[in-house]
């Protein structure tokens, strides 16, 4: 199911000028309509995007074995960058055409393991979105008993998109 959001080659990614054509929002809900191709860290980390509104996207991921640490559990990483995506991504749903942004600095808050092959949401919501700033708080929770796994924050810079070239 996962395999259609992804992009295979530099090739398949949207270049920016697909990117700017559209609102934050619109880019996100192409992406989820597999109208654009994904970031390949979603195979990577086992996780993609299923649900995006204003100011509110939903990571669903399921970690598996290449993804524990040497205590076998989940690292700290997967949590890391399942809320960084979720949580950011939201701020971009908030983006106007023209506008970009990245990632100025996150938190994670671990709560407890999440098991190998549980399947969980990571949800991103906005806080605030101005003109220079975005801030998003995010959650992981599994999605068949609603358990907390963690939680995170993040504040996003927005900028102007850099002409090509």
């Amino acid at each position: 199911m996962a395999d259609r959001f992804i992009a295979q080659t530099i090739d398949d990614m949207p270049d920016m000028a697909e990117v700017l054509s559209r609102s934050g929002l619109e880019f996100m809900q192409d992406m989820i309509d597999g109208k654009l191709a994904g970031p390949p860290i979603g195979a990577t980390m086992g996780f993609w995007p299923v649900h995006a509104e204003k100011g509110r996207v939903v990571f669903r991921g399921t970690p598996g074995f290449g993804v524990t640490n040497p205590m076998s559990t989940v690292h700290g990483g997967w949590y890391g960058a399942a809320l960084d995506s979720c949580m950011a991504c939201a701020v971009m749903t908030e983006l106007p055409r023209g506008k970009v942004y990245t990632t100025l600095e996150y938190k994670v808050n671990i709560i407890r393991p999440i098991p190998i092959g549980t399947t969980v949401d990571a949800i991103g919501t906005v806080q605030h979105a101005g003109r220079s700033t975005g801030i998003a708080n995010g959650e992981i929770r599994g999605i068949k008993d609603d358990r907390l796994y963690a939680t995170g924050s993040t504040t996003c810079i927005v900028m102007d998109a850099l002409p090509a070239g």
